[in-house]
């Protein structure tokens, strides 16, 4: 089950639940300004979230995610470069949005890493580096139920800003056509701010 909430006033973002229909445990990819918000509707539908995987650290993504642990108890996991992010709020844009965010305790995971549930370890996502909107932006794949959660890397008609701290456009397209184009075209891809689209859509957009 992939269940989305839009959170967030400045910059609304997508957050989504995937969640294991047999063990109602899951993971929140994203975490927006709400953590709060987040936390109780997981409680609501009864949701056992393990961790929250960030997608990448501006701000607008990382905002809710300490109240979102403490409400929940999930591990909050993040790549390997993160840490320039999460630790400086001049990085992770929050200066800029009126505030001063960082994140104190966060595991990281490696590329092609896969990151399964405890409670039933056939419901992972592999994780996919994709460097160029920011230097630790990744996406969150499975191939089992076809969808990808792919942040601020590509959107529906767009893709990610380059003009940020860590922002290179060359490596944005790299990623892309490795990380993104590479997948099956009916792969669903679920980003940060826009309606979800298909590796076949974009392709079709780009590749002309």
């Amino acid at each position: 089950m992939i269940e989305c909430m839009t959170v967030g006033d400045m910059i609304p973002t997508n957050a989504f639940f995937y969640i294991d229909d047999a063990t109602r445990h899951g993971f929140l990819i994203d975490a927006g300004a709400d953590g709060e918000s987040l936390a109780a509707h997981a409680a609501a539908k009864g949701w056992t979230i393990e961790r929250l995987l960030l997608t990448h650290c501006h701000f607008d993504h990382i905002g809710g995610a300490e109240a979102f642990a403490m409400r929940t108890g999930a591990v909050i996991c993040a790549a390997e470069d993160s840490p320039r992010y999460y630790r400086d709020p001049r990085w992770n844009l929050s200066l800029w949005g009126g505030g001063k965010i960082t994140l104190s305790d966060v595991t990281t995971f490696a590329d092609r890493e896969i990151i399964a549930l405890a409670a039933n370890p056939d419901c992972s996502l592999e994780v996919r580096y994709t460097p160029g909107h920011t230097t630790d932006s990744c996406i969150f794949y499975s191939a089992r139920d076809g969808v990808a959660f792919v942040g601020d890397t590509i959107f529906c008609a767009s893709v990610g800003r380059t003009d940020f701290p860590g922002g290179d456009t060359q490596a944005l397209w790299d990623s892309i056509a490795r990380e993104v184009f590479t997948l099956p075209p009916e792969t669903v891809l679920y980003s940060g701010h826009t309606e979800e689209t298909t590796v076949g859509a974009e392709m079709a957009r780009y590749r002309r």
